[in-house]
């Protein structure tokens, strides 16, 4: 796994519920969501699907990133997703490898 850190957005279905994060581990936080063990905003919409996740050089940058994240229009978030993963499919798999 790369130094740095992540950020992310789970949710639990297309356009549904959308939850930003910031990790160093990324497949061990995604896999806490999964088993019910994730944030409790989490386990109430049962989010569980990660359809983003970028990559930064160091934490703080992650930081930064999840900050400014947090701070835009949902239709930005939305529009962010369906660039990067247009069929909003879970990541999980590809980041677990």
């Amino acid at each position: 796994m790369a130094v740095g850190g992540w950020t992310y957005i789970m949710t639990n279905r297309r356009r549904g519920t959308l939850y930003i994060g910031v990790t160093s581990n990324l497949p061990a936080r995604v896999n806490q969501y999964r088993m019910g063990n994730g944030s409790e905003f989490c386990r109430r919409y049962k989010l569980s699907r990660l359809v983003l996740a970028e990559h930064h050089v160091t934490m703080l940058d992650a930081i930064a990133r999840e900050k400014a994240l947090k701070e835009w229009k949902r239709d930005w978030k939305i529009e962010l997703i369906e660039t990067a993963n247009p069929a909003w499919e879970d990541l999980f798999q590809s980041i677990n490898n």
